[in-house]
This record gives structure tokens, sequence and C-alpha cells, in this order.
């Protein structure tokens, strides 16, 4: 039986090679890998800096500190995402409010974002959810008007591009990710990206225990921690960024091919891709079923494929109905009832960039007979 995994990272010679190089030289960590990879990272976000760390969750927080949020400020964002969107907030003791999210997108309603907004509101934080960009310039525009500060989190979207404009450099910073399933990998890591040379500065600075530009070793400036990246991940990084672009086609192909696989079953809606993204890098590829299926159908579906070789997860739970979240602030069913909705429905399907044809026909012909079986045991 095919076996499909949920991901797959894909690593060739050349990454390897340049792991290898890095091994063998005397800068394991702090050497000249790391601003290669900053550099790099800049250019696809079309920005004028890069500050790498040792995650996507590393890199958002250090945006939050740079623009001085504290305790008692708001920031606005989706309750549909990687918990870490609003933990990095929650870090600094800044709450997190959310608004609801397009049915058809799964991103940030920017409609919504205005009425959410109070004297304490100090920002946006925006997520590229699977890949696809926010409506960026729209976000943007209503932050302009409430003096707020937009962060984008793009640890989804690397290489994407909304209106012409890439990921990670719209409002006063972003950031990325590359966890193994992302579109590269340095095992673990992130980057800020911005536009800003104080934030720049500030994160460089936070990421190395608050050192100071003169690198003194036992020098601290300001509060800090260890966020650094090790230069045997930024060769990793560095490698796997100059095929990114064919990365990003790889990907899209696949994508495509399961479009066209279930554009013909109805118990299945697919993700509506705008036409203002104007590059499309997916993360990963998520499903929902139909309005008539529940949450329970979802789950024995996940539970049939497994069954078949098959690994898919549920893509997301809402943050709000974490346990912490519910603990922490009160929540409960019914306050965002569009990101309840979806994500009772959704099923990461199997994808990454080295996906195959014949693995993405078993998965769907599996999910049909999944459908039917499904139908049929309801029907008893």
């Amino acid at each position: 039986m095919m076996n499909v995994p949920l991901s797959s990272q894909w690593v060739d010679s050349s990454d390897e090679q340049a792991v290898l190089e890095v091994l063998r030289s005397n800068h394991l960590s702090l050497g000249p890998r790391l601003p290669e990879f900053e550099e790099g990272l800049a250019h696809v976000a079309e920005v004028a800096h890069g500050v790498a760390v040792n995650s996507g969750t590393s890199a958002l927080h250090l945006i939050v500190r740079s623009l001085g949020l504290k305790e008692g400020d708001e920031v606005i964002t989706t309750p549909f995402s990687f918990i870490a969107s609003s933990n990095c907030l929650l870090f600094e003791r800044v709450r997190p409010v959310f608004v609801d999210i397009r049915p058809n997108t799964y991103n940030i309603d920017p409609a919504r974002i205005a009425a959410a907004v109070t004297e304490r509101t100090k920002a946006v934080l925006a997520v590229d959810a699977f890949g696809q960009p926010a409506e960026l310039d729209a976000i943007e525009d209503i932050a302009r008007q409430h003096n707020l500060q937009l962060i984008e989190d793009s640890c989804e979207a690397l290489g994407s591009e909304w209106k012409g404009r890439r990921c990670g450099g719209w409002g006063a910073a972003g950031a990325f990710a590359f966890y193994p399933n992302k579109q590269i990998t340095t095992g673990e890591g992130g980057c800020v990206v911005t536009q800003s040379d104080e934030i720049a500065a500030l994160c460089r600075s936070m990421r190395n225990q608050g050192r100071g530009e003169t690198g003194e070793w036992l020098g601290h400036e300001r509060l800090g921690y260890n966020y650094r990246i090790s230069d045997i991940s930024c060769a990793l990084g560095t490698s796997q960024l100059r095929r990114l672009d064919n990365i990003i086609e790889l990907r899209g192909q696949a994508a495509e091919r399961y479009n066209a696989l279930l554009k013909d079953v109805p118990e299945v809606i697919t993700q509506t891709i705008l036409p203002d993204v104007t590059r499309m890098s997916w993360f990963v590829y998520v499903i929902r079923l139909a309005d008539q299926f529940t949450r329970v159908d979802r789950d024995w579906l996940i539970g049939w494929l497994a069954d078949h070789g098959i690994q898919s997860r549920p893509y997301f739970t809402p943050i709000h109905l974490q346990p912490f979240y519910v603990r922490e602030f009160g929540y409960k069913p019914g306050d965002f009832p569009i990101t309840e909705h979806v994500s009772a429905r959704t099923i990461a399907l199997p994808f990454f960039t080295m996906i195959t044809p014949e693995q993405q026909q078993k998965v769907v012909t599996c999910l049909k007979d999944g459908f039917t079986t499904r139908v049929r045991k309801i029907a008893r």
C-alpha cells in the first residue's frame, strides 16, 4: 500500500554540501552564513533588512517588542491561525483582539477591523493564511486611518505577492518561518523583514541577548533573548533559497493538480485565491467539507484516510477556543462563527514540493471512497 505523508522536506545534495562546509569551518554560529541568508531573505521580501532568528515565533515576538507594544495595549488579529500569531502578543501582555475571517479565503476580513478599534488599539497583525496574502492594501489603509502599526505574519507565505508587492514587505515589519513543512526549511528558523533601520537594529540586538552593535560579548544594552540561528541552519536556508522560484512553481503545479482532481467532487470546497494575488506561494493545501458535513464527519474522514496510509490534519483549531484562551479571556463557541464553521470542516491534505501525481490521485480516490462510505454509514 502506498503511504502518503502529510509533508516532506526537499533536501538535495547542494543543501548537504552547504551544511558540510559550515561543519568543517570555524564558524558554526554568528559567522558569514548569517548575513548571507539575511540578505537573501530581504531580497525575497523586497525590503532593506532581514534579521534571521531561531523560529517564526521569535521573529514575531521581536517585532512586537521593537514596536514598543506593552501591557494594556491591544492588537487586532485573526482567530484562524497558528497560535503563535497571538501568543507573540501575550508574551508582552498585549491583548489580541480577534475579528472574524472571510469564509472563502480564510484571511482576516478587512471590513470588520475598524469596528474593533478602541483607544487601546496600537496595531493590526495580519496573517497570510496557507500562503495566500491577506488583503494587505485595504488593511494598510485602515491602519493608516487609525494611526496603527501593521505587522505581517508571512510565516506561511514566503514569496507570495499581493498586487505585485511581496509578502513580508507591508507595514512596519513582517515575519517568515522555516519549519520543515514550509516552502524552504532550516530545520527550525525564522526571520524579521523590514524597511526600518531602527526595527532591524533592535531585533538584531534582542535576538543576541541584548548586545549592542559593537558586539562586545559581555555588553548588554537592553533586555534580550537567545533567539540566534546557527550558521548551519543559515547555510541550509541559503542553499534552499536559491531554488525558491522552482519550489514555488512545483508547489503551484501540485495545487493545480488537486484543484483539477477535486473540481467535480461536490462534497469539497477548495480555497478561493483572489485575483489580486499576483503570486501564490502555497504552504499547505486545505479543503473544506461542504456545509452538510460536521466536525464529526471531518474527524471520521481523517481517520479513514489514516487507515489507508494517508496522513491528514485539521487546519486550524480556532485560537479563541484553545483551552488557555478560554480560561484567560472567557471566549466561548459562537464568538467568531465563520472561523468556527470553517475550522470544523477543514482538512489539510498531503502537500509538499515533490509530491507526485500518483500520490495525489491516491489521496483523492481514497477521499471520494471515504465520502461514499460515510454517507452509507449515516443512511443506516
